[in-house]
């Protein structure tokens, strides 16, 4: 089972204009089973769409599992969620509110894609780092209070943050250790890791890599991040 996250930068490249298309084609590129994807929601406009959402479920078999069920609005808070058309969806998906000025937050769902129950979490983090360290705890209190506590999870998304230690990173660190976190920003030239796919328990997700093609360097500003999941740790813990 392979998942994937990506910053398609409102579906901009580093320097250029909307070109949703090259987006399109990257997540064609990696053929995911499911795809968290940030920045991908007109801040002011939640009612249009960016991506074809059409076009990903006929082409690539991927569905969105849309948060708020209005018509037209994609994602929550610039975070969308897609898997694939077989998905069953067992609790979710839920948008959830980490605070902070900007419209940041995360999408909750526990679903199935034919390997057991599994947590997954999406989400964007701010830019300030005490912002960050708050919502990195929210995240973990969301987590403790949602059905399933037990449930093996994917925690995916941009981070905003490349350091560990006292940072968002940190908070995280004492349910998701410090798996393989390769960089992937900015894309023409990758030195820094915001982006990350956390797992708990990190064998679920024993190898992350960046989606690093000529294409990807063109789409975004972020290269996709990657992992193929062990699917039999999703058996291995009850709900």
């Amino acid at each position: 089972m392979l998942v994937a996250t990506y910053n398609v930068h409102r579906c901009r490249p580093p320097a250029g204009l909307f070109r949703p298309d090259r987006i399109e084609g990257v997540i064609a590129e990696i053929r995911p089973d499911l795809i968290a994807l940030q920045e991908a929601q007109h801040y002011l406009r939640r009612g249009t769409g960016m991506l074809d959402a059409g076009r990903l479920q006929r082409e690539l078999g991927l569905r969105l599992l849309q948060v708020t069920g209005r018509a037209g609005e994609q994602g929550w808070r610039s975070n969308l969620l897609l898997a694939r058309q077989d998905v069953t969806l067992l609790h979710g998906p839920v948008g959830l509110r980490l605070g902070g000025w900007e419209p940041r937050g995360a999408i909750l769902a526990v679903l199935d894609l034919g390997a057991g129950p599994l947590r997954v979490i999406s989400t964007h983090l701010s830019l300030g780092a005490r912002r960050r360290r708050l919502q990195a705890a929210a995240l973990l209190e969301a987590m403790e209070g949602a059905p399933g506590r037990r449930l093996p999870t994917l925690l995916l998304g941009d981070f905003n943050e490349w350091r560990s230690g006292r940072s968002a990173l940190g908070v995280l660190e004492t349910v998701f250790g410090d798996p393989p976190h390769p960089p992937g920003f900015p894309s023409f030239f990758p030195r820094l890791a915001l982006d990350r796919i956390l797992a708990d328990p990190p064998a679920l997700a024993p190898r992350v890599e960046a989606h690093d093609t000529p294409l990807a360097r063109r789409a975004s500003d972020h290269l996709p991040l990657k992992a193929r999941l062990d699917t039999t740790v999703l058996a291995g813990r009850a709900g």
